[in-house]
């Protein structure tokens, strides 16, 4: 299908386009509709499998350091020293391989994930609804649009009724657009084209009906993704940012001090350049990306068989961070299966005008689908009179109502019902228990009493009202002198075992905090019953006469917000997030908001789409209970994560300190440029398993959070011990064995890479090694890699790689110098997380 952006299509009515794309009211045909999908794509540049591969297994070599190392290895070969390049090749390629292989598996789990959430629209194929993946829309579809859905495409309104549209993605303007047919200049700035849905935007209230124009990159939307798209850095991608710049100045200053000592002592300067740069690959945490990846997706697969779909794989590490939780009550707190516990008149007493009230008004609701309207579904009538739809005025979160209009028997009824404080400013009269109709202000102090007092008892109280009416169609205005007839009251029982959980919560250190737009005696009656003694409670009102300076200390005491408007929620996550690390549980229109603003956004399964869209994670099952695991998942990524970077920065800057030492006494190299990147090869192995270790249930208990400190010191701590161990084996291998070059390397390179394989055990916990179990692929890949370190001086190609046999007497003493290091390590790790936590 052509571009059709170009043509200004606001400015034609909805014929012209039924006749230029072969539409109708009625929408498109199956058949032409799937041949029009598959022109599609088949248009689509998407890359094939292999290619996608392909970009993937190159990345693994795009970092600066180990391009270097390559360029270096090409220089080499091109002036003979064949026998390095193809080694050292060797363990660049395979380390590539087995991240690559690692990351893809990973990518895989993401996209099956991604496909479980993918949005749906309702369109007319052949007269009839259908509801399809939003990405198998065409130009031509008929679209049906309520309340709460996600526009996929650019359109054009045929049919708009009380239609608002949220279109501050694209125009800034965070008030709702009114939308309606008709036909536009073309040259009319999108902010006025108010006969136009854009792909991209919301619907905030209302129904229409509209024809799909443009789709994919096609769509204004589109457009704007393919030549700007932006990611939002999470806390832990620029906690590893900020680790990778710091580690890159270490390693460039150590390696150019080797590179030069080296130089000034006359020794070869392609293999002093090939030792420097393999140093450096060494010090560099290469594998940071695979394990977070990993890590992260391995969560990601945990937490879906517990039924919680993660949609950004980075946001799981901030989810292990959040040490506050703001939901919704119901279906969290509350059981989400509102029940009617009566209808009643204005004073409290049983009325079946009321329930007939109700019922019509929730039966012929056709916009936002709620509980509330399903229950009231449910209700019996005793009287068999029919009642016909002729007029809807669909709720919004301004009016805070609806309106339905029914033809009864020959009389026609206007019926509003919505939030008590919107329906009763326009009621003028009021309906008594013996059908007669009285100035409502004769009876206002008791029916307000009547409102509070059913708050008190913990029931939600919705008002309903009545006017006769002669007109033929409604609009908002008609909302006025109308009749209160009384209240619904609903009954949403507090779920069974939800103190528990709010206590497993607190285990966590993970605060509760109750965001509602219910009535303030409702939200209080539940605080109560959940187990908060003295709950504090804020309403929206109280809200809007504070400043944000005193905001932020108020919402800190506060337990309960309660009435509260849809961008008040937002104004609260954001005053939160000055103290806390904050997650959002919402899944209404009126959540939206808040969870962009908050930290952690968490949506449920069945959510409109704009909630399940602006999420991080999506809930298969509204339960506090699958958070709580996905927290625990999030602190065991993070753990897991912040275990490979202590291992990598600890031991590995020690031998990088060691071997800066040992290039000032040392008239050889203290190993080979091929032993270093072995060493690496060798310990990556165990390495990538760190994603599935193990975690103490002690480090579950808190948040995970990124400290930059920590690190750096205890990178000098342990560097500075890693290399007292060094200089130790240098000193009893030049002056007590009195060992050559290739002996000293050989000694070593063993030395080195059991010492890299034990920390991994020691630094995985932080109670003394021997009292946490390890994982159990870390803990085999470790053995296999010991084995493996020890036997390699005695192969037949040992030569190859520059090691020689070690005689057991000086393999007798690198193993007792480790063993000394491994004592001495436990206990300095014991202490340094001691005095850490202690701080």
């Amino acid at each position: 299908m052509q571009n059709l952006q170009e043509n200004n299509f606001w400015q034609f009515d909805s014929n012209y386009w039924f006749q230029k794309l072969g539409s109708s009211d009625k929408g498109l045909s199956k058949i032409t509709a799937a041949k029009m999908l598959s022109e599609t794509k088949v248009s689509k540049k998407n890359k094939p499998i292999f290619i996608k591969d392909l970009a993937l297994f190159i990345g693994q070599f795009k970092s600066p350091l180990m391009l270097l190392l390559i360029g270096a290895v090409l220089l080499s070969g091109f002036l003979g020293d064949t026998s390095d390049v193809f080694i050292i090749l060797f363990i660049v390629l395979f380390t590539g391989l087995l991240s690559f292989f690692q990351e893809r598996n990973a990518s895989r789990i993401v996209e099956k994930l991604q496909s479980m959430i993918a949005l749906k629209s309702n369109v007319l194929r052949d007269g009839q609804v259908q509801e399809i993946i939003s990405s198998e829309i065409v130009t031509g579809d008929i679209l049906l649009l309520k309340a709460g859905d996600m526009l996929p495409a650019d359109c054009l309104i045929i049919e708009a009724n009380e239609l608002h549209a949220n279109e501050a993605s694209l125009t800034g303007e965070s008030y709702p657009t009114a939308k309606q047919t008709g036909i536009l200049d073309a040259n009319i700035e999108l902010a006025k084209r108010t006969n136009c849905l854009w792909e991209g935007t919301n619907i905030v209230s209302g129904t229409a009906k509209a024809i799909v124009i443009n789709t994919g990159i096609n769509t204004i939307f589109g457009n704007i993704a393919q030549s700007a798209s932006t990611t939002v850095e999470t806390t832990f991608e620029k906690g590893i940012k900020d680790f990778g710049f710091f580690l890159m100045k270490i390693t460039l200053v150590l390696s150019v001090f080797i590179l030069v000592v080296n130089l000034l002592n006359h020794k070869s300067i392609i293999e002093s350049a090939l030792f420097a740069l393999a140093l450096a690959v060494g010090m560099a945490p290469e594998l940071l990306p695979a394990i977070t990846t990993i890590a992260m997706s391995a969560g990601a697969k945990r937490m879906l068989e517990k039924k919680v779909i993660v949609k950004k794989l980075a946001s799981i590490q901030n989810l292990g961070e959040i040490n506050l939780l703001c939901t919704d009550k119901t279906g969290t707190i509350t059981e989400g299966a509102i029940k009617v516990s009566g209808t009643v008149d204005g004073l409290g007493i049983e009325n079946e005008f009321v329930k007939e009230l109700a019922y019509w008004n929730a039966f012929f609701e056709t916009g936002y689908a709620n509980p509330i309207d399903e229950a009231l579904k449910m209700l019996t009538l005793e009287s068999k009179i029919k009642a016909v739809k002729f007029g809807e005025i669909p709720y919004d979160f301004i009016r805070k109502r609806i309106s339905i209009a029914v033809t009864v028997d020959a009389d026609k009824f206007l019926i509003t019902k919505g939030a008590y404080t919107q329906i009763i400013s326009i009621c003028t009269q009021v309906r008594l228990s013996d059908g007669s109709v009285e100035n409502i202000e004769n009876h206002k102090v008791e029916i307000d009493k009547k409102y509070e007092q059913f708050g008190i008892d913990g029931l939600r109280s919705i008002g309903i009202c009545y006017k006769n009416t002669v007109a033929n169609s409604i609009t908002k205005e008609d909302e006025t002198e109308m009749i209160f007839a009384g209240f619904i009251l609903l009954e949403d029982p507090v779920k069974a075992g939800i103190i528990e959980t709010i206590e497993e919560l607190r285990k966590l250190q993970v605060n509760l905090k109750i965001i509602s737009g219910d009535n303030k005696n409702v939200a209080k009656s539940i605080a109560l019953k959940i187990g908060i003694e003295n709950p504090v409670v804020m309403t929206g009102q109280e809200l809007l006469a504070v400043s944000p300076e005193a905001l932020k200390q108020l919402v800190r005491k506060t337990h309960i917000f309660a009435e509260v408007e849809p961008q008040q929620k937002e104004h609260i996550i954001q005053a939160l997030r000055k103290t806390y690390t904050v997650a959002y549980l919402g899944d209404g229109i009126n959540d939206v908001s808040a969870i962009s603003a908050a930290d952690v956004g968490i949506s449920v399964e069945n959510a409109v789409d704009v909630a399940r869209e602006a999420a991080d994670f999506v809930l298969m099952e509204k339960d506090l209970m699958v958070i709580i695991d996905g927290i625990k998942e999030g602190r065991k990524t993070f753990a897991n994560t912040l275990k490979y970077i202590f291992i990598n920065t600890g031991s590995t800057f020690g031998n990088m300190f060691s071997v800066a030492i040992a290039s000032l006494i040392l008239p050889f190299l203290p190993m080979l440029p091929k032993q270093i990147l072995l060493t690496n090869f060798i310990t990556d192995f165990p390495y990538l398993t760190i994603a599935s270790d193990n975690v103490d249930p002690e480090e579950l208990n808190k948040p995970g959070k990124w400290n930059l400190k920590i690190i750096r010191n205890y990178m000098i701590i342990f560097g500075i011990h890693s290399s007292i161990f060094d200089v130790i084996t240098f000193l009893v291998l030049l002056y007590v064995l009195k060992v050559k070059e290739s002996a000293f390397q050989t000694a070593w390179f063993v030395e080195s890479i059991l010492t890299e394989l034990f920390i991994l055990f020691i630094i995985r916990t932080h109670k003394n090694f021997f009292k946490s179990q390890p994982g159990k692929y870390l803990f085999i890949l470790s053995i296999l890699g010991l084995i493996l370190t020890i036997s390699l001086p005695y192969m037949p190609f040992a030569d190859q790689i520059g090691l020689s046999p070690l005689p057991f007497l000086n393999l007798g003493i690198m193993l007792g110098i480790v063993a000394a290091y491994i004592i001495t390590a436990d206990m300095l790790k014991v202490w340094f997380f001691k005095n850490y936590k202690t701080r």
